[in-house]
């Protein structure tokens, strides 16, 4: 399995418009970050794990020919918002792109994209097929997916596990159950916003926390905005086999 990195960025982006910070104005590209997306390519197939607006810019910096299917996380607009553009897998495989997300999602998708449901289509739109998950385990073509049913503030989100990687975004809270799915992982990539609290993402101490009990070879951290300091500087301080992630960044599993 091989993991890309689409994007590693909260809602905003890194740098943020307006915002002359250290990090905003850094020269590391890897302090450079646009909103978090996943893609993960295994069994000949290629899976994207949330589209957001950034996400023509990521399939074409990674040079992305194919899709098979798209996992949302949940509907908040860093994650959906471009969805329209898998229209160009469409139009160049002539094929239906499959989508998985639960019916809160859906609906929002239904809201968000009206004109993708409409029973009267003009050419050219994104043709998809909305498949209703659960917390349930699921099979995209032979592929087995574990959701992880966590809590973003009071709003359920889900993460995902595929093998032994394990994807978890825009979390507050993991309920024990679902810690238990995500135990014995090679790679969990995680959401860690900035060193102080937030009410409805991890902060940096949480993810470290919850990673020293979940015990990874290895960990990423995702989610990330310009307040949590300068990619190289905050890597330094963290333990070996947990690092802060970035753009383009690749694993192989």
């Amino acid at each position: 399995m091989r993991i890309t990195l689409l994007g590693t960025g909260t809602s905003q982006g890194v740098p943020v418009i307006g915002c002359d910070c250290i990090v905003c104005k850094s020269h590391n590209l890897k302090d450079n970050r646009l909103r978090s997306s996943v893609m993960l390519e295994v069994d000949n197939k290629t899976l994207v794990i949330d589209t957001g607006p950034d996400f023509r810019q990521q399939m074409l910096r990674n040079n992305v020919k194919d899709l098979d299917a798209v996992l949302f996380t949940h509907h908040h607009k860093d994650h959906v918002a471009g969805m329209d553009d898998v229209r160009a897998f469409n139009h160049k495989w002539k094929k239906v792109m499959e989508i998985y997300c639960t019916r809160k999602t859906a609906n929002a998708l239904h809201m968000e994209f009206p004109y993708v449901f409409s029973g009267k289509k003009y050419p050219g739109i994104p043709n998809v097929n909305i498949n209703i998950i659960d917390s349930n385990p699921f099979n995209i073509e032979g592929i087995s997916v574990i959701p992880l049913d966590v809590l973003h503030y009071k709003m359920q989100v889900f993460g995902y596990r595929i093998n032994n990687f394990v994807y978890l975004t825009d979390v507050s809270e993991v309920p024990d159950s679902e810690k238990e799915k995500m135990r014995g992982a090679d790679l969990i990539i995680l959401d860690a916003l900035r060193k102080t609290k937030h009410v409805s993402h991890l902060s940096l101490e949480d993810a470290v926390k919850l990673l020293d009990d979940l015990k990874p070879k290895k960990a990423l951290l995702t989610h990330i905005s310009h307040f949590m300091g300068l990619h190289d500087e905050v890597n330094q301080d963290l333990p070996e086999n947990i690092q802060l992630a970035y753009d383009g960044q690749q694993i192989i599993i």
